[in-house]
Protein backbone atom coordinates (compact mmCIF):
# COMPACT_ATOMS: atom_id res chain seq x y z
CA UNK A 1 0.00 0.00 0.00
CA UNK A 2 2.97 2.87 1.03
CA UNK A 3 4.63 1.93 -1.86
CA UNK A 4 1.87 2.81 -4.34
CA UNK A 5 2.98 0.24 -6.37
CA UNK A 6 0.32 -1.37 -9.16
CA UNK A 7 1.10 -4.88 -8.91
CA UNK A 8 1.61 -4.66 -5.30
CA UNK A 9 -1.39 -7.98 -5.23
CA UNK A 10 0.20 -10.05 -8.10
CA UNK A 11 3.74 -9.59 -6.13
CA UNK A 12 2.53 -10.67 -2.82
CA UNK A 13 1.35 -13.55 -4.50
CA UNK A 14 4.74 -14.69 -6.29
CA UNK A 15 6.39 -13.95 -3.24
CA UNK A 16 4.25 -16.36 -0.87
CA UNK A 17 3.96 -18.97 -3.88
CA UNK A 18 7.91 -18.91 -3.75
CA UNK A 19 8.10 -19.22 0.30
CA UNK A 20 5.77 -21.70 -0.18
CA UNK A 21 8.47 -23.75 -2.23
CA UNK A 22 11.81 -22.12 -0.81
CA UNK A 23 12.61 -19.19 2.43
CA UNK A 24 13.26 -16.02 0.56
CA UNK A 25 17.64 -15.71 1.28
CA UNK A 26 18.80 -12.47 -0.26
CA UNK A 27 17.10 -9.44 -1.34
CA UNK A 28 18.13 -9.77 -4.95
CA UNK A 29 16.17 -13.19 -5.19
CA UNK A 30 13.38 -10.93 -4.19
CA UNK A 31 14.02 -8.01 -6.67
CA UNK A 32 14.32 -10.94 -9.09
CA UNK A 33 10.78 -12.31 -8.14
CA UNK A 34 9.45 -8.55 -7.96
CA UNK A 35 10.68 -8.17 -11.58
CA UNK A 36 9.30 -11.24 -13.20
CA UNK A 37 6.10 -10.07 -11.96
CA UNK A 38 5.95 -6.66 -14.06
CA UNK A 39 5.26 -6.90 -17.61
CA UNK A 40 8.99 -5.65 -19.58
CA UNK A 41 7.25 -2.80 -21.26
CA UNK A 42 5.82 -1.41 -18.18
CA UNK A 43 8.73 -1.24 -16.79
CA UNK A 44 10.40 2.05 -16.40
CA UNK A 45 13.94 2.16 -18.10
CA UNK A 46 17.06 2.27 -15.53
CA UNK A 47 14.80 2.21 -12.94
CA UNK A 48 14.79 -1.01 -11.14
CA UNK A 49 11.36 -2.63 -10.92
CA UNK A 50 11.56 -3.80 -7.53
CA UNK A 51 12.41 -0.33 -6.14
CA UNK A 52 8.55 0.72 -5.02
CA UNK A 53 8.29 -2.34 -3.72
CA UNK A 54 11.93 -1.83 -1.53
CA UNK A 55 11.00 1.05 -0.68
CA UNK A 56 7.43 0.58 0.54
CA UNK A 57 8.81 -2.27 3.01
CA UNK A 58 11.35 0.36 4.31
CA UNK A 59 8.46 2.83 5.33
CA UNK A 60 6.29 -0.30 6.73
CA UNK A 61 8.87 -1.06 8.73
CA UNK A 62 10.47 2.50 9.84
CA UNK A 63 6.81 3.53 10.53
CA UNK A 64 8.22 6.28 8.33
CA UNK A 65 4.79 8.27 7.65
CA UNK A 66 3.54 8.20 11.43
CA UNK A 67 7.23 9.58 12.60
CA UNK A 68 6.68 12.33 9.97
CA UNK A 69 3.53 13.25 11.31
CA UNK A 70 4.61 13.39 14.69
CA UNK A 71 8.06 15.44 13.58
CA UNK A 72 5.59 17.92 12.03
CA UNK A 73 2.84 17.99 14.77
CA UNK A 74 6.45 19.03 17.24
CA UNK A 75 8.19 21.27 14.75
CA UNK A 76 5.33 24.66 15.68
CA UNK A 77 7.35 24.20 19.73
CA UNK A 78 10.77 23.72 18.51
CA UNK A 79 11.11 26.59 16.18
CA UNK A 80 12.19 30.70 17.28
CA UNK A 81 9.08 32.47 16.44
CA UNK A 82 10.36 33.53 13.25
CA UNK A 83 11.75 30.29 12.15
CA UNK A 84 11.37 28.65 9.13
CA UNK A 85 10.64 24.57 8.04
CA UNK A 86 12.06 23.51 5.04
CA UNK A 87 11.21 19.77 3.96
CA UNK A 88 12.30 17.74 1.53
CA UNK A 89 10.59 14.43 0.66
CA UNK A 90 11.36 11.59 -1.66
CA UNK A 91 7.53 9.63 -2.38
CA UNK A 92 4.16 11.33 -3.21
CA UNK A 93 2.50 10.43 0.23
CA UNK A 94 5.30 12.02 2.21
CA UNK A 95 4.65 15.26 0.03
CA UNK A 96 1.00 14.84 0.75
CA UNK A 97 1.37 14.76 4.68
CA UNK A 98 3.61 17.64 4.57
CA UNK A 99 1.80 19.99 1.87
CA UNK A 100 -1.58 19.22 3.99
CA UNK A 101 0.46 20.52 7.66
CA UNK A 102 1.82 23.23 5.75
CA UNK A 103 -1.75 24.31 4.29
CA UNK A 104 -3.32 23.87 8.01
CA UNK A 105 -0.46 26.20 9.61
CA UNK A 106 -1.46 28.60 7.14
CA UNK A 107 -5.40 27.83 6.99
CA UNK A 108 -6.23 26.93 10.59
CA UNK A 109 -10.00 27.85 10.90
CA UNK A 110 -12.52 24.98 11.01
CA UNK A 111 -15.44 26.84 10.34
CA UNK A 112 -18.23 25.65 7.83
CA UNK A 113 -17.60 27.58 4.56
CA UNK A 114 -21.03 28.85 4.86
CA UNK A 115 -20.25 30.79 7.65
CA UNK A 116 -19.41 34.35 6.31
CA UNK A 117 -16.50 34.87 8.75
CA UNK A 118 -14.39 32.70 11.10
CA UNK A 119 -15.55 32.01 14.59
CA UNK A 120 -13.49 29.16 15.54
CA UNK A 121 -10.68 31.53 16.91
CA UNK A 122 -7.93 29.36 14.97
CA UNK A 123 -5.28 32.12 13.57
CA UNK A 124 -2.84 31.60 10.58
CA UNK A 125 0.62 30.30 12.33
CA UNK A 126 2.63 31.36 8.74
CA UNK A 127 2.74 31.42 5.51
CA UNK A 128 3.59 28.28 2.54
CA UNK A 129 6.83 30.08 0.87
CA UNK A 130 6.41 26.95 -1.86
CA UNK A 131 2.54 26.92 -3.63
CA UNK A 132 4.81 24.05 -5.61
CA UNK A 133 7.53 21.69 -4.42
CA UNK A 134 10.38 22.43 -5.45
CA UNK A 135 12.34 19.97 -7.64
CA UNK A 136 15.72 19.28 -8.44
CA UNK A 137 16.88 20.48 -11.74
CA UNK A 138 17.58 18.44 -14.76
CA UNK A 139 21.48 19.52 -14.28
CA UNK A 140 21.06 18.90 -10.39
CA UNK A 141 19.80 15.05 -11.13
CA UNK A 142 22.40 14.48 -13.61
CA UNK A 143 24.94 15.14 -10.50
CA UNK A 144 22.70 13.27 -7.78
CA UNK A 145 20.27 10.79 -9.56
CA UNK A 146 19.20 10.57 -5.72
CA UNK A 147 17.60 13.40 -6.08
CA UNK A 148 15.10 12.91 -9.19
CA UNK A 149 12.37 12.58 -7.10
CA UNK A 150 13.18 15.08 -4.54
CA UNK A 151 10.55 17.55 -3.36
CA UNK A 152 11.04 20.71 -0.86
CA UNK A 153 8.59 22.37 0.84
CA UNK A 154 9.12 25.79 2.47
CA UNK A 155 7.09 27.44 5.50
CA UNK A 156 7.62 30.45 7.10
CA UNK A 157 6.09 30.79 11.17
CA UNK A 158 5.81 34.58 11.53
CA UNK A 159 6.91 36.15 14.95
CA UNK A 160 3.79 37.01 16.38
CA UNK A 161 1.94 33.61 16.18
CA UNK A 162 3.80 30.91 18.13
Amino acid sequence: DVGEERFARKIVGKILEFRGKNPLKTTKELAQLVSSVIPRRLQKQGLNPATLTFQALRIAVNDELQELEVLLKQIPSRLKKDGRVAVISFHSLEDRIVKHQFRKWENPCVCPTYLPYCICGEKPRGLVLTRRPVNATKKEVTNNPRSRSAHLRVFAFEKTVL
